[in-house]
């Protein structure tokens, strides 16, 4: 004998707590598989050019090595340069926020706060971060589809610090109050960056 649900006698509750799911699932794969390994490689890849670098000073002598050590280095670098080309030049940095806010509008989300932070210097010395804290209301199937075109642009744009509450049923979806910081990257002016390395001859003995 076949068993009948009523959808209608579900507690309102339950069909909110279903309706959570599946925009959990597309937050959870967007971030781990896009936007947390984009990061981790450029973070990597400063690594290792550091490493190099470093190396490279140590190896003055050393003919062979250096040339070596050279060209694992430029090779690093090259690298490191068409991931750098995703970051915006410092004054092309409010026009990617516009087309970020933008995106989250016709994703059919609505703004309530769009607050752009102070930049700070990357832990790597050579990106400026630019946070910006968001706050918004849609449905889960809203938020994913903003998160899928941010993996569309040719800028790098982290979504960290996200939070999701206060569901309030309309209709079929759920509507949520969404919190989260957007950081958006761009690259030190060359004069900045040309005058890291006139520090080095002074530490070495």
């Amino acid at each position: 004998m076949a068993i009948k649900i009523n959808v209608k006698n579900v507690p309102p509750i339950v069909k909110t707590i279903l309706s959570f799911l599946p925009a959990l699932v597309i937050i959870i794969v967007v971030i781990v598989l896009v936007i947390l390994p984009k990061n981790k490689e450029i973070k990597a890849f400063e690594n290792k050019i550091s490493v190099q670098e470093n190396e490279i000073a140590k190896s003055q002598a050393k003919a062979e090595k250096l040339a070596e050590l050279n060209v694992e280095n430029e090779r690093l670098r090259k690298r490191l340069n068409e991931l750098k080309e995703q970051l915006p030049e410092e004054k092309e940095v409010s026009g990617l926020l516009k087309q970020v806010s933008d995106l989250g509008i016709k994703s059919g989300l609505h703004i309530i706060l769009w607050k752009p932070e102070q930049k700070k210097t990357h832990a790597s010395g050579i990106v400026y971060e630019i946070p910006v804290k968001v706050e918004l209301t849609g449905s889960h199937h809203n938020l994913g589809y903003f998160f899928s075109t941010l993996t569309k642009l040719n800028r790098i744009v982290n979504i960290s610090d996200i939070k999701l509450g206060d569901p309030k049923p309309e209709r079929e979806h759920a509507i949520l109050k969404i919190t989260l910081t957007a950081t958006t990257f761009s690259a030190l002016p060359e004069e900045e960056l040309a005058k890291k390395p006139e520090k080095e001859p002074g530490k070495r003995k």
